[in-house]
């Protein structure tokens, strides 16, 4: 497995993360015994880096698939919908909801999730940036950074809005102009904002 830098906190991230959006299903249900199974054969082989989110509503069973040790093995990263929050003290609600899905003191990477303009607006409306700042204070998170699924100039915004620890956007060959895309790889990147990169491998279909 070969492994990247994050140069802001000095993490050794694997280059291939494990992406918990889509777990193995069985009878139209995820089917936990395998889902484990292949969560730990990835880190088994060099995998430290595990993606998920309170809307795959799999964070209980990743937190099962981190037990036995393996918890300490890999970095994890879940995600705050804004969609879902309505008034300030939603955010607050959401994060401890998933602090006791994963029966765990403290999250890794913890990002806003699926940010675009309208999402955007409404997180700085709540207060959201004040919220990361005061739960990383707390080491309840580690790192504080935020998805992407909007406009280029959006993307910016975002990212001069805040002293993120890093970033998630949507990017592969099909990409390269969709969203924030090469402009905004390279945009995050001159502001010496850390990149993580969602479906690499898309497809045409």
């Amino acid at each position: 497995m070969q492994y990247r830098k994050i140069e802001k906190n000095g993490d050794q991230l694997s280059v291939l993360g494990y992406g918990a959006m889509r777990l193995p299903t069985k009878n139209g249900r995820t089917d936990e015994k395998r889902a484990i199974e292949q969560i730990r054969y990835a880190i088994d082989h060099g995998v430290n880096y595990l993606d998920t989110a309170i809307m795959y509503m799999n964070e209980p069973l990743v937190g099962r698939a981190l037990m036995d040790g393996y918890r300490e093995k890999v970095k994890l990263a879940t995600k705050l919908p804004p969609w879902t929050v309505n008034k300030e003290e939603d955010l607050r609600s959401t994060f401890k909801v998933q602090l006791e899905n994963f029966k765990i003191p403290y999250i890794d990477y913890y990002l806003l999730h699926g940010l675009n303009k309208a999402n955007w607006k409404k997180m700085l409306d709540f207060n959201a940036l004040e919220f990361l700042d005061e739960i990383k204070k707390q080491e309840k998170i580690l790192n504080a950074g935020f998805s992407f699924h909007g406009d280029i100039n959006t993307f910016k915004e975002i990212v001069d809005a805040y002293d993120w620890d890093f970033c998630m956007i949507q990017y592969n060959f099909l990409d390269e102009k969709n969203q924030a895309g090469t402009e905004g790889l390279e945009y995050a990147a001159s502001k010496d904002i850390p990149v993580i990169v969602m479906e690499p491998f898309r497809e045409v279909t």
